[in-house]
């Protein structure tokens, strides 16, 4: 079925796919743009767990507070891609809101628990401080606030993009 805004001669399923894609687009986005806000806000509560919030200097704090965000975003990223190519593109974001958000935290906490592990026991490009939570991993004592990031955040985000969606698609079909 056509309508007003659909482009001349164009209607059936070419348009759906067009339409498929864009709004798997929009919701990838509306993720990314909500993730990043979470983590940054996650970074900023988290940093007095590191070593370097009483060692590095304001600069060095502000640094490592963009840096680490920039990576959760490209995390967030990446995992999501992930989870959509292994679960399939088709259906999310108009469903599939349990399966794809699972993969994609089961991805991003995989990911954070080597790199936490690597970071701090291999390369040593960071320190826990005294009151950072732990667990033990293979004898590897692995930061618990990274790893519940990657429960919490990712959560958070995708709820928020449900919630979005749901009120855009209540609003589209009233007018």
């Amino acid at each position: 079925m056509s309508s007003s805004d659909d482009p001349p001669g164009k209607t059936g399923p070419a348009l759906d796919i067009g339409r498929s894609w864009h709004d798997l687009l929009i919701a990838f986005a509306m993720y990314l743009a909500f993730s990043a806000a979470v983590h940054a806000i996650w970074e900023i509560v988290q940093l007095p767990l590191y070593t370097i919030w009483t060692e590095g200097s304001l600069g060095q704090n502000v640094f490592a507070l963009l840096h680490c965000t920039a990576g959760d975003v490209l995390i967030a990223a990446w995992s999501l891609l992930a989870a959509l190519v292994l679960h399939g593109l088709r259906g999310w974001p108009q469903g599939r809101w349990f399966s794809v958000p699972a993969f994609a935290i089961i991805i991003a906490s995989a990911y954070t628990g080597y790199s936490e592990w690597y970071n701090v026991h291999v390369k040593e490009a960071w320190v826990y401080t005294s009151a950072m939570p732990t667990f033990s991993v293979a004898g590897y004592a692995i930061g618990l606030t990274p790893m519940l990031q990657w429960l919490v955040v990712p959560a958070v985000a995708f709820a928020l993009v449900r919630r979005v969606r749901k009120n855009r698609l209540s609003a589209a079909q009233t007018t």
